[in-house]
């Protein structure tokens, strides 16, 4: 690194990150600083920094007098002037480390940094250090951090970098680093240089989001495999070379279309041998029996595969055998369409398209059906609506079919059998937004930011204001309100899928299957009322701000009372960004306010007390009200430093 590496900042305190730093300050020396050095290191109003690295003895007497500077006599920075030598400083306050060649060898100590609230950039390059990750995820005003030819090892954990929003270059070249990439990186809003070649790194290279200000990428001479996604194939091919099992641009194209998310290999064997026995059978009549399960749902792209066709004759003679009489055949094995701007097919068509299945649980099937020639569509198998006459379920599909809304999922078609329904929709191909919550680090995907979350409520919010409006006659127009039935558009405008369902579902297993009958209403007095959907949308707000699943919603019958609001409503506000906000949103100073704003209106909606909580109409009027940012004030982080004032490349 040449020798004129930074331009001072402008530093800027705040008092929460002060009285917190420094109760993590060591409250003595290790061994061998103070046998080495025989006294105190720093004024008592200097936040300890020698002791953030533990020498060897060896290390000592050879390179020992490199520190010299370190000492009590002076303070490490004296206004702009440092007085250590590694030290960077502005206005007196150290801001950087720079402890270069100097043959150091032994482990780093983060939680003495942490005393330091205004460091910006480490660097302690070409030395000798070893050990795990150091846990720089405390440091979270960090924009730079070198740690290049070192002895580093071992794996990064996947959310080492979750918090560290301003990071801009990370430097880990020439390591020893080993296991996945970790996906924390790919959420760095600011993020423009990363070099992590010369590792044993494996496995994929995590997609980075569509929008990355990546200039420098590099993950050369490790052991990664599988095709180069597209979001960082813009760089050259020498930034990949090295890993033999990699293809696709900039380097040769790929022989065959690799896993997207080997890590649900499991799931797709267990896909697999469910198609294979017949559950993709459209037209099968199959007794249900067992215990009902839930399931999230497959990510896109790791489902299994397998075309209807292989069965279709089997399917065929199932849907004869249900007729009354041979002359009905035909119209059995129609679909009736409920719109008119969708391309119509038959069932046969269906019957003939390749399939992978989406999910399973006990309420539904999903299926992805390719048509020969045709659209992409999504197939869904009721299982438990075989109490609905057939006159019954024509009129209310049809009244189904008559919504439309921006924010709602339609239903194309539909095939009535007493035993077995299905509902055809569009296919969306950006997946479910409890798959994006809490499997995108499987698929090597970004997680959601505070806008892009704040987005989806509000159009959840108006999508279940529309059905309110639209379906009067329902006790709970939505009924089963969840991240699962939830999809995103290309443009992470939600959609809202599986609604209208209540009045069709057999009464006697909806309790094991809707979300309404997890709400407190019904768990203590067995009933559901017009605001019981709005305590769904205040869980799924939640579980949309924490990141965190509704675990009750898995278990069967009433379960348990203990809900994400309760725990939510457990935690003091002031402690609501550290221990409540999921830290992969990007939260900020200035968009902290309304996301606070966002829980409340939660809190409000999950009120267990019906006559308190607030009615849709006042939840949805507070939602919109909701903004990205407090206000227009500068980020309290931004004026710390700007982008030349991080440490160039080298």
């Amino acid at each position: 690194m040449p020798s004129k590496l930074f331009h001072p900042p402008t530093l800027h305190s705040s008092s929460s990150s002060s009285s917190s730093s420094s109760s993590s300050a060591p409250s003595s020396l290790p061994p061998n600083f103070s046998s080495v050095l025989g006294q105190p290191l720093f004024r008592a109003r200097t936040p300890p920094l020698v002791p953030t690295i533990h020498y060897g003895t060896k290390c000592l007497e050879n390179y020992g007098s490199s520190l010299d500077s370190w000492n009590s006599t002076t303070p490490p920075c004296t206004d702009g002037h440092a007085n250590w030598h590694g030290i960077l400083c502005y206005q007196g306050k150290v801001w950087g480390v720079k402890l270069e060649n100097m043959g150091l060898q032994g482990l780093i100590d983060i939680d003495s940094l942490k005393a330091l609230p205004y460091l910006r950039t480490l660097s302690f390059m070409n030395n000798s250090f070893e050990g795990p990750w150091p846990e720089i995820h405390y440091l979270v005003g960090l924009k730079s951090v070198y740690l290049s030819n070192n002895k580093f090892s071992g794996e990064i954990p996947y959310r080492a970098f979750e918090g560290l929003k301003w990071l801009k270059k990370i430097y880990l070249s020439n390591n020893q680093f080993s296991g996945y990439v970790p996906t924390s990186l790919t959420v760095l809003p600011r993020l423009i240089e990363l070099r992590l070649d010369g590792n044993e790194f494996t496995g994929a290279i995590p997609r980075f989001h569509p929008l990355n200000r990546l200039r420098v990428f590099n993950v050369a001479n490790n052991q990664l495999q599988g095709q180069i996604p597209s979001t960082v194939s813009r760089m050259p091919a020498s930034s990949f070379s090295g890993n033999e099992r990699l293809c696709g641009a900039p380097l040769e194209s790929c022989i065959s279309k690799p896993s997207t998310a080997s890590v649900v290999g499991a799931v797709v064997v267990v896909c697999m041998a469910v198609l294979v026995i017949g559950i993709v059978v459209l037209m099968i009549h199959r007794k249900q029996n067992g215990a009902c399960g839930a399931k999230l749902g497959n990510p896109p792209g790791s489902t299994s595969k397998g075309r209807l066709r292989d069965v279709g004759d089997q399917s065929r003679r199932s849907a004869g055998s249900m007729s009354s009489t041979d002359t009905r055949k035909a119209e059995h094995l129609r679909l009736s369409f409920l719109r008119d701007d969708r391309e119509m097919f038959d069932l046969q068509e269906l019957l003939r398209a390749s399939a992978e299945i989406l999910g399973s649980g006990c309420f539904s099937s999903s299926y992805k059906a390719a048509l020969v020639n045709g659209p992409t569509i999504v197939v869904k198998r009721f299982k438990q609506m075989n109490n609905v006459g057939k006159e019954e379920f024509q009129d209310h599909m049809r009244r189904l079919g008559r919504l439309s809304h921006p924010n709602l999922l339609p239903p194309v078609a539909y095939y009535y059998r007493r035993e077995e329904k299905l509902v055809v929709t569009d296919y969306v191909q950006n997946g479910s937004l409890a798959v994006r919550l809490h499997g995108h680090q499987a698929l090597g995907e970004p997680s959601l930011e505070w806008p892009i979350r704040l987005k989806i409520v509000k159009g959840i919010a108006k999508g279940l204001e529309y059905l309110y409006r639209d379906m009067p006659s329902l006790i709970a127009p939505h009924g089963n309100l969840k991240s699962s039935n939830v999809l995103l558009s290309q443009s992470f405008e939600p959609l809202l899928t599986d609604y209208g369902l209540v009045p069709m579902i057999n009464q006697e297993l909806a309790q094991d299957i809707m979300v309404i009958y997890k709400s407190p209403e019904y768990l203590q007095q067995g009933r559901i009322t017009k605001k019981t959907d709005v305590w769904c949308l205040g869980i799924l707000i939640l579980e949309i701000l924490t990141g965190k699943f509704p675990a009750n919603f898995l278990q069967k019958g009433k379960g348990s009372e203990v809900s994400l609001a309760s725990w939510v409503d457990s935690v003091v506000p002031e402690e609501w960004t550290n221990a409540v906000f999921d830290q992969e949103m990007g939260a900020t100073k200035n968009s902290e306010g309304e996301m606070g704003k966002l829980l409340k209106i939660a809190l409000n909606c999950c009120e267990a007390d019906v006559d308190k909580r607030w009615d849709l109409k006042e939840a949805v009027e507070n939602i919109l009200e909701v903004k990205q940012r407090d206000g227009d004030q500068e980020n309290f982080l931004t004026s710390y430093a700007s982008d030349a004032e991080l440490i160039s490349s080298t």
